[in-house]
């Protein structure tokens, strides 16, 4: 059974850093997308960042334009793992944020290529 476990949220003022991780087992996702997301009250679930492979040890990142240039996606596949390095945090970046996993390689900023989602990790930025 795939599972995706995020850990690394939390309460930070503006302007400062965190780093999200997101742990999978059951399978890897070497040659696949994953991705992140983030839902704040009232809204619905958007993109934030995705990684899709396109070699060996080789992967294509895209953001939305609201964190790029802020935001880093970043992969371990040794470890399975997912990372979200968020830099320059504002209060508009307060969400709970959900890691995501796909059994393809294809639309990577779409909610529905994805096939395994995280419980999500609470991210609050205070200003």
């Amino acid at each position: 059974q795939v599972q995706l476990v995020e850990s690394g949220g939390g309460l930070v003022q503006a302007g400062g850093s965190l780093r999200l991780s997101c742990a999978a087992s059951g399978r890897t996702f070497n040659n696949n997308a994953m991705g992140w997301f983030r839902q704040a009250p009232g809204k619905e679930r958007e993109f934030v960042a995705a990684a899709k492979w396109i070699g060996i040890n080789t992967y294509y990142a895209d953001y939305a334009d609201s964190v790029k240039g802020r935001f880093t996606i970043s992969r371990n596949n040794i470890r399975n793992t997912l990372y979200l390095q968020m830099n320059s945090l504002k209060p508009e970046d307060t969400a709970v944020y959900y890691c995501a996993a796909s059994n393809t390689n294809q639309r990577i900023t779409s909610r529905n290529t994805y096939d395994y989602w995280g419980q999500g990790t609470q991210v609050t930025v205070s200003s």
